[in-house]
């Protein structure tokens, strides 16, 4: 490893993790500058499995055994190492799950190229908060979805957060950016999927009764945390499905509807009708 020291926040290279905390500035500079940040063992190790490269680190010498194994193919990359206090003032958090990673964002895939092979994904339309962001893509990831859709308005899954509460599962599920509705609606049906928009609407069929003879190929669509899918998702849509509640609860947080909706789709199954 090319460990260097720092004993001071002027060494050049640690610009990348100024000011964590400040979402508002991660959103403009993350994207930009090519990069995201990955934090702890577990989500760094991931990452690079999943074949990104790193651009360099940040921890304390306590870890360097750890990240180590993970650095054998890239010994150029620069580790820098300091004490608790001086990177607590460079991130602005006190840094408890041990390193920091600066990772170069890959390519995106084509939305096209996304949907080949797929029987079910799942879109995100205007997502802003990057915890439900982070549990969703965990959600496809363990109930077995194939990829994410995500608006040019949604939340960053790359952001540290997403990555944070999706247990790094951001890194595993194939994701991409879609255009705008008209155009996103064509590749999707050029794809042969049915889009089912999970919306409160009287003519909403329940999510039981479209799961017991589900399409072959399923775009589930999910909307923002306060106002739900726009009327332009909506029409986009070939069905709109509602999960059903009791006790005069009208929906679930978004991240929870997620989970809900793609175990009952899940391929193999059918559900009660």
């Amino acid at each position: 490893m090319q460990i260097v020291p720092i004993s001071n926040l002027d060494v050049d290279g640690l610009s990348d993790y100024a000011r964590l905390t400040d979402v508002a500035l991660r959103r403009v500079q993350e994207p930009q500058g090519g990069l995201y940040i990955a934090e702890s063992h577990k989500v760094i190790a991931r990452a690079i499995a999943a074949g990104h490269q790193p651009r360099s680190l940040l921890l304390q010498e306590q870890w360097l055994p750890d990240v180590a194994p993970l650095l054998e193919r890239f010994p150029d990359v620069p580790v820098y190492v300091g004490p608790s206090d001086l990177l607590e003032e460079l991130t602005g958090y006190h840094m408890h799950r041990g390193a920091l990673a600066a990772m170069h964002r890959p390519a995106l895939p084509r939305m096209e190229d996304l949907l080949a092979d797929a029987t079910r994904v799942v879109i995100l339309e205007d997502i802003v908060d990057h915890t439900n962001v982070g549990a969703i893509f965990r959600s496809v990831a363990g109930l077995g979805a194939d990829a994410v859709l995500i608006t040019p308005r949604c939340a960053d899954p790359l952001y540290r957060r997403s990555v944070r509460v999706s247990m790094g599962t951001v890194l595993q599920v194939p994701w991409t950016r879609m255009p705008e509705w008209p155009e996103a609606r064509r590749i999707l049906d050029a794809a042969g999927f049915h889009v089912a928009a999970l919306a409160l609407d009287d003519r909403a069929v329940t999510l039981d009764r479209f799961a017991a003879h589900p399409p072959e190929r399923i775009a589930v669509t999910l909307g923002t945390e306060g106002d739900g899918l726009s009327r332009q998702a909506l029409e986009a849509a070939d069905s709109t499905v509602v999960i059903p509640m009791l006790h005069g609860v009208d929906s679930l947080n978004v991240a929870s509807a997620s989970a809900v909706a793609l175990w009952a789709l899940r391929e193999g199954t059918v559900a009660a009708g």
